[in-house]
């Protein structure tokens, strides 16, 4: 990267702290795409084409470890490109939506991360077993990591960075866009409505902004200078917002007109778990604008929330045509990655087999839950089944992060429990520096063979 000159921080200086840090996290975006696609090459050059010409492993097996490395090259040098054209384009001041825009149009693109991250978890038991079993490969792979532009890091970390990196890109967005962003469950955030309320009682000016997840009330702050008449979404508007209350989501609401909606006032009640909200519009125009967007919006949130629950449980009530059932306790979470400003995370498990699917609470603030969570599974093929764990940090406003993934195959299950009974194994997640799961397993097979 050529240095900043003097021109760019003069740039830098004009724009406002917001501006400046957001102009921050496209830098960063670039900046370590950049690095990624030369560790990606390094791989390549470093640990691939070596191992390909060694004896110590069959092409079969080299293919195994690096999978579709060469296409993960290439989608990456056209992301980075069109980066790097658009920031050309745009100068110092690069509209945040255009990298939204850019990363939309790259995903068809993407495609080679889901085999590889699908694949890559079979590498990595690979190279476990050649550096258990063969000392000659645990020693040629050794020395080839002595190369100093790995800077001291082993090929089963550097076959880590893509998944790594491709759950990064939505942390980089979020980062940078508050709003027009995704929802946890409804697809993309939608902005419905947006005006002038009143408490009903106190009076007290609040502007409401309605999106399709949430209503969000907040104060305007008007600075010395502003004329007082400034539009909201004018770009020379002065405008500025805090925050009234906490976000209001809209699968916990009951909005409802006074018992007689006939008055003169524009007034409608917004009832959210323990408390209620009575408001009063600008006009009734403007109430019944209100009231129907913000019914529309909550009951579309509960009957997709409803939708999807009904979809587990069919899975769930299936009748059971399998061989036998896998009973599975999971016990707790030991040192999962932080996800929160504070240094905690809110993390649950989705465990799956195939279709069926289970999913434990949320435990709030720690990296060291405890679940304690019980759910059972029907084995159809003992050596094809596998038991998967994903744990995530539950978030409201976004898609859930990722803290990490393991599985293990009903046929390994079957061998380390023998006739020993019901066995507690801590798991490993993958993909993130830090965490494993410990679950208790009881395997029940219908007809022995």
């Amino acid at each position: 990267m050529a240095a900043i000159g003097c021109a760019d921080l003069h740039l830098l200086d004009m724009l406002t702290p917001t501006e400046r840090k957001r102009q921050g996290y496209i830098h960063e975006l670039i900046v370590t795409e950049e690095n990624y696609v030369n560790d990606l090459q390094l791989v390549t050059e470093i640990f691939q084409k070596p191992l390909m010409e060694s004896e110590l492993l069959t092409e079969k097996e080299v293919a195994m470890i690096f999978v579709n490395w060469k296409e993960l090259i290439m989608c990456n040098i056209k992301l980075l490109k069109a980066l790097r054209v658009r920031k050309k384009m745009s100068g110092e001041r690069m509209p945040v939506k255009m990298i939204g825009d850019i990363l939309t149009a790259q995903l068809p693109h993407m495609q080679p991360y889901i085999r590889f991250c699908s694949c890559q978890l079979n590498g990595a038991a690979l190279i476990q077993q050649k550096t258990d079993e063969v000392p000659e490969f645990k020693e040629f792979v050794k020395r080839l990591a002595m190369d100093p532009r790995c800077k001291g890091m082993p090929l089963s970390s550097f076959l880590l960075k893509p998944m790594q990196r491709v759950t990064r890109y939505p942390l980089i967005i979020k980062n940078q866009l508050v709003f027009n962003s995704v929802t946890n469950c409804l697809g993309p955030r939608k902005f419905l409505h947006s005006g002038k309320l009143y408490k009903a009682k106190s009076n007290k000016e609040l502007y409401g902004f309605l999106f399709n997840d949430f209503l969000l009330l907040t104060q305007i702050i008007k600075p010395l200078g502003s004329s007082g008449t400034d539009k909201v979404f004018s770009p020379k508007s002065n405008l500025q917002y805090k925050m009234y209350k906490t976000p209001i989501f809209l699968n916990e609401v009951l909005v409802k007109l006074p018992t007689d909606p006939s008055g003169d006032e524009p007034i409608f009640h917004i009832s959210h778990i323990d408390r209620v909200y009575t408001l009063r519009a600008e006009s009734i125009n403007e109430r019944t604008a209100w009231v129907q967007k913000i019914k529309a919006a909550s009951e579309l949130y509960i009957e997709t929330e409803k939708k999807k629950r009904e979809k587990a449980y069919l899975v769930r009530s299936q009748r059971a045509t399998g061989i036998g059932r896998l009973m599975v306790n999971i016990v707790e979470g030991i040192e999962l990655k932080p996800c929160r400003s504070h240094g905690k995370s809110n993390p649950y498990c989705e465990v799956t087999m195939g279709s069926q699917c289970h999913i434990t609470k949320t435990m709030q603030d720690t990296l060291n839950p405890k679940w304690n969570s019980n759910c059972q599974f029907f084995i159809k093929d003992l050596e094809q089944d596998v038991l998967c764990i994903t744990v995530f940090e539950r978030d409201q406003f976004s898609p859930d992060d990722f803290l990490g993934r393991t599985e293990i195959r009903v046929a390994d299950i079957k061998k380390d429990q023998g006739s020993k009974g019901p066995v507690t194994k801590c798991l490993l997640l993958h993909e993130v520096p830090t965490g494993e799961i410990v679950v208790r397993l009881d395997l029940q097979l219908f007809d022995e063979p």
